[in-house]
């Protein structure tokens, strides 16, 4: 009577698309993760539910805050957090131009209200990925949101662009 029933397997995993504190090279997103995540599961992640292409994923733990004090003067911790930075392939899965620069979008059409984020490479000259050359130097910064659909949505902004609006 029929096929076996259609199983979908969603993920307990939540990450957050944050800004970043340090300006991050524009091939840079920044996300915080649970510390149970590893970067094979969030390069899975973000590959097969929000199709976005990944080149690298990098991860580091941040320690919770400890410097807090409750009435009886006891320390109160905060709990320690996992952040990802995820480097994008140089080639785009599609590109469109609106009023603001190249716009890439993943799984769904752009829509106004970027904000832009760092402009500056901060990798060392002697990265092998990066660095300060003239090349790269004000090469523009990158804009992200998460549409109301769900999906990722990147936005490179072109250097004369950041300057007509300011």
């Amino acid at each position: 009577l029929g096929g076996p029933q259609l199983r979908v397997f969603r993920t307990n995993f939540f990450i957050q698309l944050v800004r970043p504190g340090v300006a991050q090279p524009e091939d840079t997103v920044q996300f915080r993760i649970p510390m149970e995540m590893t970067r094979v599961d969030l390069r899975n992640y973000l590959e097969s539910i929000y199709n976005v292409p990944v080149a690298a994923v990098r991860t580091r733990v941040q320690y919770g805050s400890n410097k807090r004090r409750d009435h009886r003067n006891v320390r109160i911790k905060k709990p320690d957090y996992k952040v990802a930075y995820v480097q994008l392939p140089s080639q785009t899965p599609s590109k469109e131009k609106n009023g603001q620069g190249s716009t890439l979008c993943f799984r769904s059409s752009c829509s106004k209200g970027w904000t832009t984020w760092g402009t500056r490479d901060p990798r060392p000259a002697w990265s092998p990925v990066g660095g300060h050359s003239p090349r790269r130097a004000g090469s523009g910064g990158l804009a992200s949101r998460i549409a109301q659909d769900g999906s990722l949505q990147l936005n490179l902004v072109s250097p004369s662009d950041q300057l007509a609006a300011v």
